[in-house]
């Protein structure tokens, strides 16, 4: 375990970052932090110091690296070459593991990692051109959702083929086939879950509690904890999230997000991991013993792991998502939800200081709390 004085340097400073550091002060733990934006990234607001510079930047990730003690990231899209390289120039160690990034980088390696360990999936296949897309359209049956390996987050990076005479158009828009596309079974589920897995030294293990997801555009809008699912939907959740987990490689230390489907006979199959915390965590800040954020930087220490059981009886997130193609008018929109919070009882607000309120961009979060699932959702 590093000393409670050591700087945790993180890869990114969005919001994540900023709840993460935040996190960090009560335990005295400084927290820096390698973004393009400098200074002007969310993070800032909390951070021992801010290095601008690219976290793909192989130069720049190892001078960041001489600067801290551990590394961590907010965000997966990062080079982990560079990372390996950085760590073994500096001695600094990452955490999660650069081998752990990269499976889950490529969403259709990601699959068959999770695939060969068991975790039970929907059915897919990588696709290198229109024939095995067809064939693949064939097999698995229409609709068909055909998604990016790389760079996607937030529905981008997803298209839905409904006939068979939208499959080339599908692929042409996530960039063609060269860009590296693969394609999921349908998957026809009763509502979506997600379970956050924190990770620590010597393979500890701290499951949060089942939660409902619930998208609009794609984009995660409610998040309801606890999840309104049976114990044994729930005790599959748990399984498959901690088998995700485990089965990743290196040393796996850190908070993970898990997401999965609920399908109507009452299988869970997982949908994808992220290697960070994740928005769908975010009302454990308030609403659990220990946050996904506090035991980010206690599982990246080697210190030992919180709680994460719930404090309160139901808890509901609400992402505040610009609405308006006019950022001024998507920033009245906003403010207007964070007055409204910070006058109703049992409402936290959180706003992430990123500039302009653009279309479709999370600026901030509020969440409720109550002794029951109605009161909080009241």
């Amino acid at each position: 375990a590093l000393p409670r004085g050591a700087v945790v340097g993180c890869l990114g400073g969005g919001q994540l970052g900023r709840m993460a550091a935040l996190a960090a002060v009560p335990m005295g733990v400084p927290v820096a932090f390698l973004d393009p934006a400098g200074d002007k990234c969310s993070a800032a607001v909390a951070a021992a110091f801010v290095q601008e510079g690219s976290f793909r930047d192989a130069e720049e990730i190892k001078r960041f690296a001489e600067r801290v003690d551990v590394l961590t990231v907010e965000i997966e899209h990062v080079d982990c070459d560079a990372i390996e390289a950085a760590c073994e120039a500096t001695g600094v160690q990452c955490h999660p593991s650069p081998a752990a990034i990269r499976v889950i980088q490529d969403k259709c390696a990601q699959k068959e990692h999770f695939a060969a360990a068991g975790v039970p999936l929907p059915a897919f296949r990588a696709v290198g051109d229109i024939g095995e897309l067809e064939e693949a359209a064939r097999e698995l049956g229409l609709p068909l959702m055909l998604k990016a390996k790389r760079l996607a987050y937030d529905g981008r990076g997803n298209a839905v083929a409904k006939t068979s005479e939208d499959l080339a158009s599908a692929a042409a828009s996530l960039g063609g086939f060269e860009a590296g596309l693969y394609v999921e079974q349908w998957a026809p589920f009763v509502a979506e879950l997600a379970v956050m897995v924190a990770r620590g030294a010597g393979g500890e293990t701290v499951c949060y509690p089942v939660v409902e997801t619930k998208h609009r555009d794609s984009i995660l809008d409610i998040v309801e904890a606890p999840a309104a699912v049976p114990l044994r939907v729930r005790e599959k959740a748990l399984a498959a999230a901690e088998a995700a987990v485990q089965a990743l490689p290196g040393d796996v230390r850190g908070v993970f997000g898990v997401e999965l489907f609920l399908m109507p006979d009452g299988a869970v199959l997982l949908n994808e991991v992220a290697p960070r915390p994740h928005n769908s965590g975010h009302y454990t800040i308030e609403a659990c013993d220990c946050s996904q954020f506090e035991n980010h930087v206690r599982a990246v220490l080697g210190w030992p792991l919180g709680d994460g059981a719930m404090r309160v009886g139901g808890s509901v997130m609400y992402n505040l998502i610009g609405e308006r193609e006019d950022a001024a008018e998507g920033a009245e929109v906003a403010h207007a939800a964070l007055g409204g919070a910070l006058a109703t009882a049992g409402v936290s607000a959180h706003w992430y200081d990123k500039g302009e309120v653009r279309k479709a961009r999370k600026s901030g979060h509020l969440t409720s709390v109550g002794r029951t699932m109605p009161e909080a959702r009241a």
